[in-house]
């Protein structure tokens, strides 16, 4: 194991390596941020100044070296507008993005895996039709659309959860939470509600098919001869089988939460690395997109990790030199 894990590893500085070449070069190609940070009106030495303080006035593949030998000692830029270092930046939002990924695939997997199981045991029962009518809603519903009819409904008619904000936060081990407090989780269900929508409906679905698929197998049928109690059949023989595919997937939709939580961070206002990036996105300040991404880059590699190393505590007879990220 020691040696799978030094050689992902080295894979992992490959894979960052290229990103950062193609990441660096759209970013920088797209837009000038001169036309938005400096005033029009700046008189010509001024701007030049400006630009040449920025990093601005070199060649691109001056500007990218630059950047990459500040990349190997971990500064990856400084933030044009708040004039901070961009990784810094990120890293004051992760854990309010962390937090709300995990409150939400821990959501969709609480009630993912029993519901599709539920619905893979009975299919044609009227429970089992209702739960996959509702993963097809949660498939199909638009995020955005969803979590302002939540706002409407239980911030403004019922008046009892926030709109907005992260609400208070506990530092636990120097890092601020919310979940420890109950304002903080009165800010913190509804967006994490809206954003493990779609993750729900699809644990469903794949717990579902995975069910159907494992209760035909011989080993099941097997298990069923030798008078093995109906518990022990789902629990022992039927769900850990279906888990690999399930553990992969979770691995998966838990990186892309965290990436693609923009949307439900935009429309709650919460304070987190999405919402960090669409405003770098308008005001084109390049360091902070080109770190997001790469940190992005980096969890999903880093998550992808810990999956393979799951498949060999789910099922011994996956090999880790065969697993794939």
């Amino acid at each position: 194991m020691p040696v799978y894990v030094i050689r992902r590893s080295l894979q992992a500085l490959v894979v960052l390596f290229a990103m950062s070449l193609l990441v660096f070069a759209g970013v920088y190609a797209v837009g000038n941020p001169v036309d938005i940070l400096i005033n029009p009106q700046a008189e010509p030495l001024e701007r030049e100044r400006a630009i040449a303080a920025l990093g601005l006035d070199k060649p691109l593949w001056e500007q990218y070296a630059t950047f990459l030998r500040g990349a190997v000692a971990g500064d990856l830029g400084r933030s044009f507008v708040h004039s901070a270092p961009a990784l810094q930046l990120i890293l004051e939002r992760m854990p309010a993005t962390l937090e709300l990924a995990s409150a939400a695939m821990l959501i969709a997997v609480a009630l993912g895996i029993p519901l599709g199981l539920w619905a893979g045991l009975r299919p044609d029962s009227v429970s089992g039709r209702a739960i996959m009518a509702g993963s097809i809603l949660g498939f199909s519903l638009p995020t955005f659309w969803v979590g302002l009819m939540l706002i409407m409904v239980f911030s403004v008619m019922l008046g009892v959860l926030p709109s907005n904000g992260r609400g208070p936060t506990v530092e636990v081990l120097g890092v601020p939470v919310s979940f420890l407090t109950v304002e903080g989780w009165r800010h913190l269900v509804m967006p994490a509600t809206n954003l493990a929508l779609f993750k729900l409906a699809l644990l469903i679905r794949l717990t579902r098919a995975g069910t159907r698929e494992a209760l035909l197998q011989d080993y099941v049928k097997f298990a069923r001869a030798k008078g093995l109690s109906n518990a022990r059949v789902i629990l022992v023989h039927v769900l850990r089988n279906i888990l690999i595919p399930i553990v992969t997937v979770i691995g998966l939709e838990f990186g892309s939460v965290i990436a693609f939580a923009i949307v439900t961070e935009s429309v709650f206002a919460w304070p987190g690395m999405g919402k960090l990036l669409i405003d770098s996105i308008n005001l084109l300040d390049r360091p902070v997109i080109v770190a997001y991404l790469l940190v992005i880059v980096a969890l999903f590699i880093a998550i992808n990790l810990v999956v393979d190393l799951l498949y060999s505590v789910l099922d011994p007879r996956v090999r880790l030199q065969e697993a794939r990220g």
